[in-house]
This record gives C-alpha cells, sequence and structure tokens, in this order.
C-alpha cells in the first residue's frame, strides 16, 4: 500500500527525524508536516514534503491536511519547555492542540492509523518509586505537579474518550489508535546536530561537578534510531489491535553516577529538598530560560524506570541500543553527520 503521512511537530527533533527517514520508503508518496515554526534544514530540497506552518490549536490548517488524504498521522507536536507564565497559552496549544489532531483524524476517512507520542513523566516521579518496580503500560499516571506530565496525562485521556465515542457511534471508518510512552529520547542527531538546551545540558555544560539527590535517581535512554524503527513498524506493518499503547524503552538505566562518568564529571550528594529550593529559585530568576518548573525537581531526585518489553513482546521488535550506549555512543544513521559536525566546530 502507498501511504501519505501526516506529522505534526515537523519541525523538532523527532517529527522532523520522521519526516526525514519515512520519505527514503518508497511505499510512502508524500509527507504532509505542520509545525508554527519553519521548515527545518533536513528537510528543504525533499520533494516528499509539503509544509504547513500553521498550529495545532488553530483551526487553519485541516481542510488543506484533508485534501490529501493522509492514511497515517503520526502526533508529536508538543511545547515541552515550560512557557514561563504562560501556562494557558500552552495548555491550549497542547491539550486543545492534541484534541483538534484527534478530531481530525477521527472524522477523516483516509485515516486509518493514529500514533500519539506520550510520555513516561506522567506515571509521576516519587519517594517511594524503586529501581526494582518497573512500571507497566496499565499502571495509573499519578503526576499531578510537573505540568508537562498532566499535559500529557489529560491528552492520552482525552485520546481514549474520543476513540470510545467513535465506538459507540457505530462510525464505519475508525483509524487504530497507538500510544507510545518513550524514556529519554537520544542520539547523534539530538546531542550534536539538533542541540536541544535542556537541563541535561546544564548539566553537562555549565556545571564543573554533577549533584545528585539519591542513589537511586536514574534515567532510560531510547536511542532515536529505535525510535523511528518502532514508528514504522506501528504505522506500516502492525495493526493486530484496534487501541494500544507501548512504553519504548531498554530494560537499562543509567544512574547518576554513571552519566557523570560519561560526561566526565565528578558527583557531590545533596537532598531532593535542596533541588527543590534549587529548581524555584533558578526557574523565576531566569524566567524560564532555564528549565526548572514546577514539579520538575522531582524528576531529578526519583526514579522512573519503565517495562519497555511489550513492545518486544507484540511486535518482536529488539532495542538495538541499550540506555547507556544510546547517551554515550555516537552511532546510527546520523552519527556520519554528527561527527561531521563535531569536526567543523571550534573547538
Amino acid at each position: 500500500m502507498i501511504h501519505t503521512v501526516f506529522i505534526t511537530g515537523a519541525s523538532g527533533y523527532v517529527g522532523g527525524m520522521l519526516a526525514d527517514q519515512f520519505s527514503k520508503r518508497p511505499d510512502v508518496k508524500k509527507i504532509i508536516c505542520l509545525d508554527k515554526r519553519e521548515m527545518p534544514e533536513i528537510l528543504k530540497g525533499n520533494d516528499k514534503i509539503l509544509w504547513i506552518q500553521e498550529n495545532t490549536a488553530w483551526n487553519t490548517w485541516q481542510e488543506t491536511v484533508r485534501a490529501n488524504e493522509p492514511t497515517v498521522v503520526i502526533h508529536c507536536a508538543w511545547q515541552i519547555r515550560e512557557m514561563y507564565g504562560a501556562r494557558r497559552t500552552q495548555w491550549l496549544w497542547n491539550v486543545e492542540g492534541s484534541q483538534n489532531v484527534f478530531d481530525f483524524a477521527f472524522d477523516s476517512q483516509s485515516v486509518q492509523k493514529l500514533i500519539h507520542f506520550s510520555t513516561a513523566s506522567s506515571y509521576g516521579a516519587f519517594a517511594g518509586n524503586t529501581l526494582e518496580h518497573h512500571f507497566v503500560e496499565d499502571e495509573h499516571f499519578r503526576e499531578n505537579e510537573y505540568l508537562y506530565g498532566i499535559e500529557k496525562r489529560v491528552a492520552e485521556e482525552r485520546l481514549r474518550a474520543r476513540f470510545v465515542r467513535a465506538k459507540i457511534s457505530g462510525a464505519t471508518t475508525i483509524p487504530k489508535v497507538y500510544v507510545v510512552r518513550p524514556a529519554a529520547i537520544t542520539g547523534p542527531r539530538g546531542r550534536v546536530i539538533v542541540k536541544r538546551f535542556g537541563l541535561q545540558s546544564v548539566l553537562k555544560k555549565g556545571l564543573p561537578i554533577i549533584p545528585i539527590a539519591s542513589a537511586t535517581w536514574c534515567r532510560q535512554f531510547i536511542h532515536e534510531d529505535d525510535v523511528t524503527d518502532i514508528i514504522a513498524k506501528l504505522a506500516f506493518e502492525y495493526s493486530a489491535r484496534e487501541y494500544n499503547v507501548f512504553n519504548i524503552t531498554p530494560d537499562s538505566v543509567v544512574l547518576a553516577r554513571d552519566m557523570a562518568e560519561v560526561m566526565g564529571k565528578r558527583t557531590f550528594r545533596i537532598t531532593p529538598l535542596i533541588v527543590r529550593v534549587c529548581f524555584f529559585i533558578l526557574w523565576h530568576l531566569s524566567r524560564g530560560r532555564i528549565p526548572t518548573s514546577k514539579g520538575g525537581w522531582k524528576f531529578y531526585s526519583y526514579p522512573i524506570v519503565l517495562d519497555g518489553s511489550k513492545i518486544t513482546r507484540e511486535l518482536s521488535y529488539e532495542y538495538r541500543w541499550q540506555s547507556r550506549a544510546a547517551l554515550e555512543k555516537l552511532e546510527g544513521r546520523y552519527a556520519e553527520e554528527a561527527l561531521k559536525e563535531i569536526s567543523n566546530s571550534p573547538q
């Protein structure tokens, strides 16, 4: 089957990568890309790309996209970093924008699949979390403070409700819905080419010593190529269920001391209370430029460990990189470009 793919957030790290990689597939004839920002360099000159510079929260893009009859919708668009003093605007962009994408997918007869990017953050980072407990997909979301986790939780709830309404209504064409909850996505493109700014980059470039709030604080990382290949399977191959949710992450973690080792830094111990106070001060002093928004301190104090094995059981997909390798190694489809970027950078 020949596909037309609609990707929101295509100017971002993940959306742009999916558009770039999927445009190389012979079974994809067109990729409709929507973002409130301009087309990224990686997609310029690609004749399979139709670029629409709009916000998902507006009602100005639906007819143009519908006229191109997409078969697959992949919703990546998200304002991840909290905007200082603009929570209402962020809610409009993220939650109401997601609702617009969901409504479009369910109201368009051409759409066969809807893939939504959710997050591990919505499970919640709490003092009772352990390295031994791995969250599985049917556990309830608990996050009630960190805006990113809250918005993603609400978006998932709305998506499920929209699917249920479609089933009850007896609609003849209902897209299959697949939700992915990834661990932190990284790789050569994310670390070197896109150069995303986050607390990880602050720890690496701004602090000579990395503070550790607990011996169990950790992160899981999934390699960007694993993300691309999993989404490709869901978009173009898998069709076993009408609605399904997947944690996507290898089963390994990177402890704080291991992260410090990768970054070539020393560590020192502090308490979660100190992290909380520092986050509060940095958030307001920087007016949000340093990503330390309300509730974010918990995610740098307590672990969230996911069980990502469902994707292997149901899709027969084996992760190619474990967490530390994804964080540390320059390997994968964008490795060569990343190495060129490094060699051309001033020392």
